[in-house]
């Protein structure tokens, strides 16, 4: 349901500017008339919910964007499930119900893909929450998301708040996790992958079969289609946002090794987790309000890795 909210003039809180999203929400913000309102991890703990409140209640967004999450693939949510689980409740459910005892005008809470069943039927509609058994190595993050959807609707039902969810399928771009122990698929390849380019490796192992098939959305694009459904969108009801149309981790990698320059040959590790079969999400609904993603693969990949060359592995030479 379309709900008209103009930011023009607004006190708005991007809660985890730091990140990969944060950050884009920041860069895509930089074009509205508005007061951002940031703070780093050693200002504000937000797993302190009375910490969250006084500094709430001082800086008084009227907007939240939250971002700020504990994120990673699957290694990193299959080794760490408390962390991913509590910390992730601990973070939202502090700017969450803050937020509402101190009147946010508006709130997105960003969840992620992963809160649909593992076996949802493709591409994943909105209606397949809860209808089926979670992604096993991803259990634990994919519970506290949903927890922060029905936080939303739970306070839009009692008391009225226009706080609305949304859920981003798989995401790459700048500022992402390059780390290969904690990173997920796409910048773990073009790490993996410069690396084999730069030392003159003929091959490259991958992680499982190479056959799952995955989506992939250009972070800038999702923090454009963030602040079009801030400025446009109020229902209970979440709204995926990807680009409606996947490919398989071996293309993936096929496609990365083109745009690094890796000539060599892949070997797979079947031993590996492959994680869901597919993800695919149904992007019916957010390309019926008016929006869909312009970033094309090939070039969000080109500038991903422009952005590694010059940020991640210039440092570590």
């Amino acid at each position: 349901m379309p709900g008209e909210f103009s930011l023009s003039g607004k006190r708005v809180w991007v809660a985890g500017h730091r990140g990969m999203v944060g950050s884009a929400l920041v860069r895509r913000l930089k074009g509205e008339n508005i007061t951002l309102l940031t703070t780093t991890r050693s200002q504000l703990d937000l797993k302190r919910q009375a910490d969250v409140e006084a500094w709430m209640r001082r800086e008084k967004p009227q907007a939240v964007f939250v971002a700020a999450a504990v994120v990673g693939g699957i290694v990193a949510n299959d080794t760490r499930p408390a962390e991913f689980l509590t910390d992730n409740l601990q973070i939202q459910t502090n700017i969450i119900a803050t937020a509402h005892e101190i009147g946010v005008e508006k709130l997105l809470f960003l969840g992620s893909t992963c809160v649909y069943p593992r076996l949802a039927p493709q591409p994943m509609n909105e209606d397949a929450l809860l209808t089926g058994p979670l992604e096993t190595t991803n259990q634990w993050y994919a519970v506290a998301k949903i927890a922060g959807i029905k936080q939303c609707q739970a306070y839009r039902r009692e008391y009225g708040r226009d706080f609305i969810s949304c859920m981003p399928t798989n995401l790459y771009g700048p500022e992402d996790n390059f780390d290969l122990t904690s990173s997920h698929v796409l910048p773990a390849l073009i790490a993996k992958a410069h690396d084999a380019k730069t030392k003159g490796t003929p091959t490259l192992q991958l992680w499982g079969t190479g056959t799952p098939r995955r989506e992939f959305l250009h972070v800038d694009d999702l923090a454009d289609a963030c602040v079009f459904l801030m400025k446009t969108y109020s229902d209970e009801q979440l709204v995926n946002i990807g680009v409606g149309h996947d490919v398989t981790i071996r293309e993936l990698a096929e496609l990365i090794a083109d745009v690094v320059g890796f000539k060599g040959t892949f070997t797979f590790d079947p031993s590996k987790p492959d994680g869901t079969p597919r993800k695919l999400v149904d992007v019916g609904r957010i390309n019926g309000l008016g929006w869909k993603a312009k970033t094309g693969l090939r070039d969000g990949i080109a500038a991903t890795y422009e952005w590694y060359r010059n940020n991640v592995a210039a440092a570590a030479e």
